[in-house]
């Protein structure tokens, strides 16, 4: 087995606390922590009345990529999520009170299924509070999609360039219409092409989370370690710059007279040195079609922890984008001209955020008291789910990492993680529904990613179907389950054979109704349920992915099963094999 990678990590647990806390006191003069969650980091003298906020953000992992943005003329604000997972909502949106200056806010972030939802889910918030937060998703990726497909590329380093454009047309200035319309412009000018030479090692547990082979490279590498569109020997600076730069080229199609930007941006682990050579190529291949360089940037900007690998960035200049371009900022990781003084403007108008009131406790005298399954007893199946989760996770870990970015078994366990704390502090005589709000609250705030939105809608659709009972009999118990699966398709949009977690929850749900149709008890429905998950997600290894990370990957995710469909079939195992007991 492999060793774990020496890493100067305390406690992974803290890791971002302490990575927040080691950015706020590095540069004391431009960031700063807002908000409850302690995940949102502010731009000291960004954010100002009658300006767009600008919030950019998405997982850690990718340092200085998001809060080294933060500062004077960039972004005002940056939430932070764990490693390679989006922020949750209630992050973002502590940065978005922090970047309102009445406005409006403009979100931006690269575009992954978990930062959408999230990302969208803190909008429709800050919408209750009468802000107006807009999202943009970078799609600079080339190899993530054909061109026909635009819109489902990923976004990696060419954040770099939209966060930047957007930032100088916000601190212009310009409306949020204007400001939204330059982020477009940025992107659309905007193609990057990648290559990873090692994996990354991921935090939570020294190993890498993928393999490759030293000596090979890996095309089209996503930031998140997901594997590209081809996998080769590997090749020097020259040939590995013509590979990367010959489909921006083609794509940009620029020629004579034209004016780029370029970033040769390093994964994490790749010496400078040979960042140089790669833009040593890039130059004399710009050159060779009479295309100036405007201006370059070169080193790590927006990186994969400690991935070996780099990509190529260009943006295509029109007179707009290079003024925006060339705007001052200062932050930890940008300066763009001389050094900006604070603005001059009077003291930010105080914004009140209404506060939770509390749990909330369902009146008891009404509640349905027949059926077999007790609070507590059904406090003791969330459990034995927690204990399967946290015994396999390096197995889902392993399962990501062919198809994803190799975290799916962290985050699912720091999900159930936050549920025991959550139910730990919950009174003994909680309802079923009122545990299933508290589970979808912990799931939704401590998770983030895809994930964190999708079992938070499952929780709630799933407590709701239910909220008329104390104790759950068999019918009640599979319109719980039907919840839960409802709730993750109304919020993600799934439908079975996508490759997803609906393939182990839709039929777990269609054998649970029919054993309860042939009059099995509960915990007969359960085993039922278990063993149609099970054959679920056995079932997507042989699928083409139409959702998530994984659908960028084509055949290459054939021979894979869903790391989604395979923590769902553990945690329905887990139930069934717990109700085994009970019911005896």
């Amino acid at each position: 087995m492999t060793a774990p990678k020496a890493t100067l990590i305390n406690d992974p647990d803290n890791l971002i606390a302490e990575l927040i806390a080691g950015m706020v006191s590095a540069h004391p003069d431009l960031l700063q922590v807002e908000g409850d969650t302690g995940r949102a980091i502010v731009a000291v003298n960004g954010p100002r009345d009658g300006k767009v906020g600008i919030v950019v953000g998405g997982g850690s992992g990718h340092e200085p990529a998001f809060a080294g943005y933060v500062g004077r003329g960039l972004a005002d604000a940056a939430p932070l999520g764990n490693i390679f997972a989006s922020p949750s909502p209630s992050q973002i949106m502590d940065a978005g009170f922090a970047a309102d200056g009445g406005a409006g806010v403009l979100f931006l972030y690269g575009n992954y299924t978990g930062d959408v939802m999230n990302f969208g889910m803190a909008a429709e918030g800050l919408a209750e509070h009468g802000i107006t937060a807009r999202s943009f998703v970078v799609t600079d990726d080339i190899a993530s999609a054909p061109a026909d497909r635009i819109d489902e590329r990923r976004g990696i380093a060419g954040d770099f360039f939209v966060f930047k454009v957007a930032g100088a047309a916000a601190d212009l200035g310009l409306p949020l219409d204007a400001v939204e319309d330059a982020a477009r412009r940025a992107n659309d000018a905007t193609r990057t092409m990648g290559v990873a030479l090692s994996a990354c090692t991921m935090p939570q547990t020294g190993l890498s989370n993928f393999d490759l082979p030293r000596g090979e490279m890996e095309i089209g590498m996503g930031i998140h370690g997901e594997p590209g569109i081809a996998r080769g020997p590997a090749e020097g600076a020259d040939a590995v710059a013509d590979r990367l730069l010959a489909p921006i080229l083609d794509e940009l199609a620029l020629g004579a007279g034209d004016s780029v930007a370029v970033l040769v941006n390093g994964l994490g682990s790749t010496p400078l040195m040979e960042l140089y050579l790669l833009h040593r190529r890039v130059a004399e291949m710009l050159g060779a079609r009479g295309t100036a360089i405007h201006q370059s940037w070169v080193g790590n900007y927006c990186t994969s922890l400690d991935m070996g690998g780099a990509s190529v960035t260009l943006m295509r200049l029109d007179d707009d984008l290079r003024r925006w371009l060339d705007h001052p900022c200062e932050t930890p990781a940008l300066r763009v001209g001389q050094s900006v003084a604070p603005p001059v403007a009077p003291p930010r108008k105080t914004r009140e955020r209404a506060k939770a009131d509390g749990r909330r406790r369902v009146p008891r005298d009404a509640l349905k008291t027949d059926g077999p399954v007790t609070p507590d007893m059904f406090r003791a199946l969330m459990e034995a789910a927690a204990v399967a989760i946290l015994s396999d996770a390096p197995r889902l870990n392993r399962l990501d990492g062919a198809i994803g970015d190799g975290d799916h078994g962290t985050t699912m366990e720091t999900g159930w993680k936050a549920i025991r704390a959550v139910l730990a502090d919950r009174a003994d005589d909680a309802t079923v529904s009122e545990m299933c709000t508290d589970m979808a609250d912990a799931f939704l705030q401590s998770v983030g990613a895809s994930a964190g939105p999708l079992y938070a809608s499952g929780f709630a659709a799933a407590g709701h179907a239910v909220s008329d009972r104390l104790n759950l009999d068999a019918a009640a118990l599979v319109a719980w389950l039907d919840g839960m699966r409802a709730g993750i398709v109304a919020r993600g949009g799934a439908a079975p054979g996508d490759k997803t977690m609906v393939d182990a929850w839709a039929p777990a749900v269609d054998a649970a109704r029919a054993a309860l149709g042939a009059g099995a008890n509960w915990a007969a429905i359960m085993d039922a349920a278990a063993n149609a998950a099970a054959t679920g997600a056995d079932a997507t290894r042989d699928m083409y992915s139409a959702r998530g990370r994984s659908k960028k990957l084509g055949a290459r995710a054939v021979g894979h099963a869903d790391p989604g469909a395979a923590s769902a079939a553990l945690m329905i195992r887990a139930w069934a094999d717990a109700a085994r007991g009970m019911a005896v």
